[in-house]
């Protein structure tokens, strides 16, 4: 089973260190300790908190939609060219950029600062891991 420091759980779900720290002492996460002393905490629970985490932020429009990989985040770059838009969002972690139409862009009125959902539909989504198989 997978196991994170704090540091490396914090920043896997986009929170501070001292957040990780506050969920184990409310209980929400356990905590354990690795070969070399340091406190780590389980891959298994952290998941589920952040799925948690995510869900307290998700967009809770009454708008049914077939996508299932939704980013809420803020608006950190608007840049229209011509007939086109560049418009990226920091959605926790993540750096999520969408090319759209000029005409989009202004009709959603998108600024910085300004909150977006970005929607990705994909026939392909790739997983990498950088964990050792034969571990």
């Amino acid at each position: 089973m997978a196991h994170y420091r704090i540091s490396e759980a914090a920043a896997l779900v986009g929170v501070s260190d001292d957040t990780v720290r506050r969920w184990v002492r409310d209980g929400l996460l356990s905590i354990a300790k690795d070969e070399a002393g340091r406190q780590v905490v389980p891959g298994v629970e952290l998941a589920a908190r952040a799925q948690a985490v995510a869900s307290e932020v998700a967009d809770r429009s009454p708008v049914r939609r077939s996508a299932r990989n939704r980013f809420v985040g803020l608006v950190t770059s608007v840049e229209i060219d011509g007939l086109m838009a560049q418009v990226e969002l920091q959605c926790g972690p993540h750096r999520v950029v969408s090319l759209m139409s000029a005409e989009a862009a202004r009709e959603l009125r998108l600024e910085v600062g300004s909150r977006g959902v970005a929607v990705v539909k994909a026939t392909m989504v790739i997983v990498e891991t950088d964990e050792d198989p034969a571990a």
